[in-house]
């Protein structure tokens, strides 16, 4: 395989000859397990085109050893893309969409693949490679021959883990590389180039002008792992976030370490309660949407602290309802908690945070813990919740409504419910743990209730003096 230089006029034919091994001897690169082998692909390697060449992500994570389960392959050709699109989904009966008739890109989904077609920008593959964002992007490959062509360097920044954007005017045509220069600076462990950085300092304003959804996907990965909040702490420093999180701020992104330091710290010594924090509600788990407890936590400290404010930037940004509700929650878990800390965490009380908090415990737990609230006062809660059994962080009822009704001759009112909310009480407090023992209770709970409502000497034919 050849890899030409980074001079475009050294590039305007490609040398199909050499070997990878010749060209790049220091590369971690396992052909027949990459991206870059054929053999990997959902697909034959004789339904391509000869024009058709290997771009983007696929080539530069091959290139660096990275190895994914789910392959996601982007192919550039001179001509017919969609066509070429069309005919392999029609072969192997894979989904096919066209994403952009105009501009010819089309894409085929296969069970382990998503594959997308492109038609080259610009009279020639050397013009739509200096159209991209990083040099690190914009290396093709050609499996038909096995060749590299990098016309800007890119290997070479990937040997020196260093983000370097192509040219300025690509940054300000799609203002959303500027905030994806520190996501992917993130996501492979590399440094922005100092001219790079200082210009996307200079063009940061333009942050504004990209739809609100996709700057969220740059966020949400940014916020999903450890290693995004080094470079979420400096895309605020350099302007890029304080417009789309008006709320974030020093002391916020400080909080969101000190989560990072406490997830990783129970996940070493609680397992258990660390794969609860990483993940999601049951009945809204989609994969691949960066939905997390961890994530909703963190995100959680960089709004404005009340939590109709909170909700109102959440919705600017395009969450869905759910995870809108979720971090909002978190917010108002952390204000209860912190009321109740002062009265003492009695179980009656720890039953009414439980209830107000519900499924966001785990974002709430975390937050105070990173705010400084000791493990030794966090961790009984915890535990709580981590037990499914447990009365007052997951209490089920021991009658019914209709239990009642029938065993005490009620009639269906309001009483029944705070009959119900206050046998679930007195079941947190310990007072009642069986069926037999809430009946009673609750004829108890009804007689002091009447008595109370009739008043001392009242109702037995004497007056109260």
């Amino acid at each position: 395989m050849s890899a030409c230089g980074t001079d475009a006029s050294d590039c305007s034919t490609v040398d199909y000859k050499s070997s990878l091994k010749y060209v790049l001897p220091q590369s971690p690169l396992t052909l027949t397990a990459s991206a870059l082998s054929p053999k990997t692909w959902p697909f034959e390697l004789s339904l391509l085109p000869e024009s058709a060449h290997l771009v983007g992500g696929s080539v530069r994570d091959a290139l660096l050893g990275r190895q994914a389960d789910y392959l996601d392959l982007d192919f550039v050709l001179s001509a017919n893309a969609v066509a070429t699109a069309e005919t392999i989904a029609r072969h192997y009966q894979a989904g096919f969409v066209v994403l952009d008739a105009k501009h010819q890109i089309a894409r085929v989904v296969f069970d382990n693949a998503t594959v997308d077609f492109a038609q080259q920008v610009g009279p020639t593959l050397i013009t739509d490679l200096h159209r991209r964002d990083f040099t690190v992007n914009a290396i093709a490959y050609h499996p038909h021959s096995e060749a590299l062509l990098d016309p800007l360097g890119g290997y070479g920044d990937l040997q020196q883990l260093s983000l370097r954007m192509i040219a300025p005017e690509n940054l300000k045509d799609d203002p959303l590389r500027l905030l994806r220069a520190y996501r992917q600076a993130a996501q492979l462990g590399f440094a922005l180039d100092p001219d790079t950085q200082e210009t996307i300092r200079q063009l940061a304003p333009l942050i504004k002008q990209v739809a609100a959804e996709r700057v969220r996907g740059e966020l949400d990965c940014l916020l999903s792992s450890a290693a995004g909040t080094p470079l979420l702490q400096m895309a605020w420093q350099d302007g890029l976030v304080r417009y789309w999180l008006p709320g974030s701020s020093e002391t916020g992104l400080r909080i969101v370490d000190a989560i990072d330091r406490t997830a990783q710290h129970l996940q070493q010594t609680w397992p258990l309660y660390g794969q609860i924090l990483m993940g999601w509600l049951r009945e809204q788990t989609v994969p691949g949407l960066h939905r997390s407890w961890f994530k909703a936590a963190k995100l959680s400290q960089l709004l404005l602290p009340e939590p109709a404010m909170a909700e109102e930037n959440l919705r600017r940004l395009k969450y869905s309802r759910v995870e809108q509700q979720a971090v909002v929650a978190i917010l108002k878990g952390w204000h209860l908690l912190t009321e109740m800390l002062v009265q003492g965490l009695s179980p009656g009380q720890q039953y009414y945070f439980f209830k107000g908090v519900g499924a966001s415990f785990p974002g709430t737990a975390i937050v105070a813990l990173a705010r400084g609230v000791p493990m030794e006062t966090m961790a009984p809660l915890m535990h709580r919740y981590v037990d499914p059994s447990d009365p007052v962080a997951h209490p089920k009822p021991l009658l019914t409504g209709r239990d009642l009704m029938q065993a005490l001759q009620l009639q269906p009112g309001p009483c029944i419910g705070q009959l119900l909310e206050a046998l679930q009480l007195a079941q947190a407090r310990g007072q009642i743990d069986t069926a037999q023992a809430a009946l009673e209770w609750a004829a108890d709970w009804l007689t002091r209730r009447s008595a109370a409502a009739v008043g001392p000497g009242k109702g037995d034919g004497h007056s109260p003096g």
